[in-house]
């Protein structure tokens, strides 16, 4: 088992190096002026700008250019975001918890609503809960978050009025903010620990339709292979010698049918954490929500090539850790995993 995590954790450096020679190569498709761009801060430096090309080193060979990223990026300088007017990493690290906590927010009832619905849809196979659902599933694979996301803020906001279309919190309470002592970065769980319950329920409130956006698009395909894997479980030779045995069709199914079929979970589970990450961008843009993916649209549109960088990197990053924590974990569930 220590050899196999060895293996594993070896890797990370090696994909890195190679995600991190792609990024930055696709960028050469862009000319010197377009990457200079970003570097321009003030109407005297658009003056300026064959200049900065050269103070930048623009038109040196890629693998310079790549070495001198490669340099800043180890050194903890991603560059100059003009989208956010700060520097990259100081962006991050403040847009980052907000995303985090979108993410925690949405994944946990995804897993659990998506192994319960699933489970469900499998021991009524055919039934008219089956079908439901299943219609259900393939309307999330169809619907893009963006339609789904208008419809909630259509219904909720502008016809209900039930719950905030934008922001992290209401207007009142932003004032407010500046005074809470930050433990977690997560805004819901500080405002908690400060005993501003008030500040902690409204920024619950502005995570609902966002969160409920990411749900109904990503926990489809769980759904499905829940399912399927519960289907497949519950014909197989261990479940019909349980029953044989005696065992009620409870413990059957919850205790050998449904703990085989939740293995493939795992997998899916540790990549929904990237679909959330990826479906921020649109969802935060659609309800003005200041996290990571808001700013990621903002810089690309305004071809903000440092911002654009730093998100590819930091995405890379977490796909490459997440991957690697999956592997391990299956690997710990299942050794048959471990000599592959």
């Amino acid at each position: 088992m220590l050899n196999f995590i060895v293996r594993r954790l070896i890797q990370i450096p090696v994909v890195m190096l190679v995600l991190s020679l792609m990024i930055v190569g696709i960028t050469q498709l862009l000319t010197p002026e377009q990457r200079a761009a970003p570097y321009i801060r003030s109407e005297q430096q658009a003056a300026r700008l064959e200049q900065i090309i050269e103070q930048r080193g623009l038109r040196d060979p890629f693998p310079v250019q790549y070495g001198r990223w490669l340099s800043s990026t180890l050194q903890g300088d991603l560059g100059y975001s003009k989208a956010s007017s700060q520097d990259v990493v100081a962006t991050i690290k403040e847009r980052l918890p907000r995303t985090l906590e979108l993410t925690i927010v949405t994944a946990i009832p995804i897993l659990l609503l998506s192994v319960w619905l699933g489970t469900l849809s499998a021991l009524h196979k055919d039934k008219l809960i089956d079908q439901v659902l299943r219609v259900l599933v393939v309307l999330g694979y169809s619907l893009p978050s963006f339609v789904v996301g208008i419809l909630l803020l259509a219904v909720f906001y502008a016809y209900l009025g039930w719950l905030p279309g934008a922001g992290q919190v209401s207007v009142l309470n932003t004032f407010a903010l500046g005074d809470l002592q930050r433990y977690t970065g997560l805004l819901t769980l500080d405002a908690a620990l400060n005993g501003r319950w008030d500040i902690a329920w409204d920024a619950l409130r502005h995570l609902i339709l966002p969160a409920t956006t990411l749900l109904i698009v990503l926990s489809a395909s769980i759904i499905k292979v829940m399912r399927n894997n519960m289907l497949e479980a519950l014909t197989s030779d261990y479940v019909r010698t349980a029953r044989a045995k005696g065992l009620s069709s409870r413990v059957v199914n919850n205790k050998h049918a449904r703990r085989n079929a939740l293995l493939s979970i795992v997998t899916l589970g540790g990549f929904l954490i990237i679909g959330l990450l990826s479906g921020s961008l649109i969802t935060e843009t659609i309800f003005a929500y200041p996290g990571v993916g808001q700013w990621v649209v903002q810089a690309a549109v305004g071809v903000d090539l440092a911002a654009v960088l730093g998100f590819a990197m930091l995405t890379a990053v977490i796909v490459v850790v997440v991957s690697t924590v999956v592997d391990i974990l299956y690997g710990v569930i299942d050794p048959r995993v471990r000599f592959d």
